[in-house]
């Protein structure tokens, strides 16, 4: 199970990801409370191991801008929110040489109905046919809010979704976010079963400072599941 702890905004929340077993470190650079600069990320990214994966998260259509950051800040992927757009995920790919792993963001709706959910599923569909994308990352969409809501999503409905568009031969892996937490990974990971999952403030103290207990014990349990 791939690990990600995001909206880390300091060296020291960055190492107790690491100690704690993460396998990947994410920096909000969109506009948020968690919000960070490329050269803070770019003091943080050395003192980190070289197999822990840097994931910045992004709002802008812009790839000359999340470039930019990539590059500063050390980064070793990127988390797209926003609408799916083939042209600067080929952008981003040749822009390094295919070296960047993009994660693009497809949020489920808490609201909106089966409207919401026939977007859910256009948008999977478009992004296998596209085929550029390393991962989905499952979000919860709330009042026009996409990412970012700590709120969980209707597993059950998405699963069903996943099954029926999903490609037996598709390289893309799947991530699950939204409002999850040590007490509700497990739960998630049985109904959804995705190659990774991603934490921001399921184990924060406060929004940008993370609790060490309660990292450690997300961790575990996705471990254990």
């Amino acid at each position: 199970m791939w690990i990600k702890i995001c909206g880390t905004t300091n060296v020291d929340d960055a190492l107790l990801a690491v100690a704690s077993g993460a396998d990947a470190v994410g920096f909000v650079f969109a506009p948020s409370s968690r919000q960070v600069m490329a050269q803070q990320v770019a003091e943080i990214t050395p003192r980190l191991p070289a197999e822990i994966e840097k994931i910045g998260v992004f709002t802008t259509q812009d790839a000359k801008e999340i470039l930019g950051a990539v590059t500063l800040a050390g980064l070793t992927g990127v988390q797209l929110h926003g609408d799916f757009n083939p042209t600067l995920i080929a952008a981003l790919k040749d822009g390094t040489r295919g070296r960047l792993r993009v994660l693009q963001v497809v949020s489920f709706a808490r609201e909106g109905g089966s409207e919401a959910e026939r977007q859910f599923e256009v948008t999977l569909r478009n992004v296998f046919v596209d085929g550029k994308v390393d991962a989905v990352l499952l979000d919860t969409a709330k009042s026009g809010i996409s990412g970012g809501t700590g709120l969980t999503f209707n597993w059950p409905r998405a699963a069903e979704i996943i099954r029926r568009v999903w490609p037996r031969e598709s390289h893309c892996r799947l991530i699950v976010a939204g409002g999850l937490r040590p007490e509700n990974v497990t739960a998630a990971i049985a109904q959804l079963h995705p190659w990774g999952v991603d934490v921001v403030s399921g184990v924060e103290a406060s929004p940008g400072a993370k609790d060490s207990a309660r990292v450690r014990d997300f961790i575990d349990a996705a471990r254990r599941s």
